[in-house]
């Protein structure tokens, strides 16, 4: 299994919180390893989130868990290097359900193999379906 890349020092945004009820369902729930918690987005079709490391990192794979019913169905990763611009890594479709994911190991869409790119900053755009927008 690989290692979480995510520390005490990753830094986090989010487009928004469920009514604004940070306690209740703020980004610190996003990974917390508790089943009984998780960051809710207030309703809207596109929502994001963002991670900025405190030293370069190689990501191999995102493994992600949305709640039944209320999956992203469109998302995408981008990531930068400190200071640049954003750069397309991949588009993914999750499934709608409550299962852990791994939606793609990003070994395959680096543009050469033998380069390893290494990102500070990850952005994590998804739309929500139609129906959740409020």
């Amino acid at each position: 299994m690989a290692e979480s890349l995510i520390c005490n020092n990753t830094q986090s945004r989010v487009s928004s919180v469920l009514n604004r009820a940070v306690k209740q369902f703020g980004k610190k729930f996003m990974f917390d390893s508790d089943e009984e918690t998780c960051w809710n987005s207030d309703q809207g079709e596109s929502q994001w989130v963002v991670l900025e490391f405190p030293q370069p990192v190689k990501v191999s794979e995102l493994r992600l868990q949305f709640q039944g019913g209320f999956s992203g169905k469109s998302c995408k990763l981008q990531g930068s290097a400190k200071e640049e611009d954003l750069k397309h890594i991949v588009d993914f479709y999750p499934e709608d359900n409550n299962c852990l994911q791994i939606s793609f190991q990003t070994v395959q869409y680096y543009s050469s193999p033998s380069v390893i790119t290494t990102f500070c900053h990850f952005f994590f755009p998804f739309k929500m379906p139609l129906w959740f927008r409020g």
